[in-house]
């Protein structure tokens, strides 16, 4: 029986390219988004090239969206191996002119997202060979530019969630990772220029496959001594130490 796969945030960029990643490797991958036109493209895309994807419309804010993607999920597939948590927005605007309502609306969507669907497929993971949580983190949980409270707020609270998750859900045999993207080009690649990868250690800036290939390492059951971490992966950017002259 193939393991199946929920990603969110999967229409686009960076879970755009770990559903496509999952499908390849043989899952069954659930793509849910809010964005039917792009998700329904890239679903219709993978089955046409013989892949087993299937695309959920959800609203990763709105909690009974949460309940119906696990549940239609399961029964269509008949249970849960592994779900990715990448759906996010960024906003970034003066913390004294941050609303209330715009701050709610990034830690729901982003954060309690997280928790929430965690919670809601646990029961469904249990006992399952490999079973396993990621959830898609930032570089800016641990630096920041301004204006981004809201933002470095729910990414922050990401890496703490997954250790305790990973802790909470050890019992249940699911191990829980995040990863932390540094400056990944989720656009078109050729339009970086020279300077935007000479800045980072490893010679270039980061494509969303390299982030894919991470999930799948992560989700290895023969990688189930790794749990409770955050995977950095950003091209040795936050290692760098940068002085003015």
């Amino acid at each position: 029986m193939k393991s199946t796969v929920i990603v969110t945030g999967a229409a686009n960029g960076i879970g755009k390219a770990i559903a496509t990643a999952y499908a390849e490797a043989g899952w069954n991958t659930v793509l849910a988004d809010i964005d039917a036109a792009h998700g329904s493209s890239c679903a219709s895309g993978l089955t046409d090239a013989g892949y087993s994807a299937k695309f959920m419309q959800c609203d990763v804010s709105v909690p009974d969206d949460l309940k119906v993607l696990v549940r239609e999920t399961a029964d269509l597939y008949g249970g849960i191996h592994a779900l990715i948590n990448n759906a996010g927005v960024s906003e970034f605007e003066s913390p004294l002119e941050l609303t209330v309502e715009n701050w709610d609306r990034i830690l729901n969507t982003n954060l309690r997202s997280c928790f929430l669907l965690s919670r809601e497929a646990a029961p469904l993971m249990k006992g399952r060979h490999g079973a396993s949580i990621i959830n898609i983190a930032s570089t800016r949980a641990i630096m920041s530019e301004k204006n981004s409270e809201a933002y470095a707020a729910s990414k922050g609270g990401i890496v703490a969630l997954t250790h305790a998750l990973a802790l909470s859900l050890s019992d249940l045999g699911i191990r829980v990772n995040c990863i932390s993207p540094g400056w990944i080009k989720t656009g078109e690649y050729a339009t970086l220029r020279d300077i935007d990868h000479e800045q980072h250690p490893s010679g270039r800036v980061g494509r969303p496959s390299d982030i894919a290939r991470a999930c799948l390492f992560l989700t290895d059951p023969e990688n189930d001594f790794i749990t409770g971490e955050n995977l950095v992966i950003d091209g040795g950017m936050t290692r760098k130490m940068i002085y003015e002259h």
